[in-house]
C-alpha cells in the first residue's frame, strides 16, 4: 500500500507470479475496481483462477480483465482482433472501444467492474459502459477457447468458482476502491 493505493511496483516487466490474490473463492460476483496504469504497462484482473493449470511459475491461470496501455505495450498487437488490449477478455473476446472523450487521457484513473452472473453470462465494463459480454461455457465461449493460447487447458475459464487475482506482469499499476458483491 502506498498513499492509500495498492501498488504493483515496477520490475523488469515480467511476469513474475507476485500476484495479489484472494483467499476466498467466488462463483457470481460483482467486482468494481478503480485503476490507473502507468506508460507502457501490462496487467489484469484475474478471475475464476484455477490452480490446477501449471503456470510455470508465472501468473496464475484464469479469465482475465485485460489492463494494458494498448498504444505502448507490444502485447496489445498480438492475439486475434484486438483481444488483447484495454478491457478485454484476455486472448479470447476484444473490448468494444470506448470514444476517446469517454476515455481520458492514458494514465488517468479508470474504473474496471466484471459482473459473473449465476447462469454464467459475465460482463466487463470500462468508466461505466458495457464493453463486453459472454456466456461461460457455451458454444461461442468453447471456439474461441480453442483457438487461444488457452486450448491445451482442459475445462479453461469453467471452474464452479475461484479466486480473483490482481496480475503482477512487472509494470506500475496502481489500484483503489477495490469492492465485491457477491450474487445469488
Amino acid at each position: 500500500m502506498q498513499d492509500g493505493n495498492l501498488t504493483i511496483s515496477p520490475s523488469d516487466g515480467s511476469e513474475t507470479g507476485n500476484d495479489i490474490v484472494t483467499t476466498k473463492n467466488y462463483s457470481a460476483f460483482e467486482l468494481v475496481f478503480t485503476f490507473q496504469l502507468s506508460e507502457g504497462a501490462n496487467s489484469g484482473v484475474k478471475y475464476f483462477v484455477d490452480e490446477k493449470y501449471n503456470s510455470g511459475g508465472k501468473s496464475g491461470i484464469g479469465l482475465e480483465y485485460q489492463i494494458l496501455d494498448e498504444e505502448k505495450h507490444p502485447d496489445a498487437k498480438m492475439g486475434a482482433e484486438g483481444n488483447r488490449t484495454l478491457a478485454s477478455l484476455y486472448d479470447l473476446i476484444p473490448s468494444e472501444k470506448l470514444n476517446a472523450r469517454f476515455f481520458g487521457k492514458k494514465t488517468d484513473w479508470k474504473r474496471g467492474r466484471i459482473v459473473v452472473y449465476p447462469d454464467n453470462r459475465v460482463e466487463h465494463w470500462l468508466n461505466g459502459f458495457k464493453v463486453l459480454e459472454y456466456k461461460r461455457n457455451d458454444n461461442i465461449y468453447k471456439a474461441l477457447v480453442a483457438r487461444s493460447k488457452y486450448k491445451d487447458f482442459e475445462g479453461f475459464g469453467l471452474a464452479k468458482q475461484g479466486p480473483i487475482l490482481l496480475q503482477d506482469h512487472g509494470d506500475l499499476v496502481k489500484y483503489k476502491n477495490i469492492k465485491i458483491r457477491e450474487l445469488k
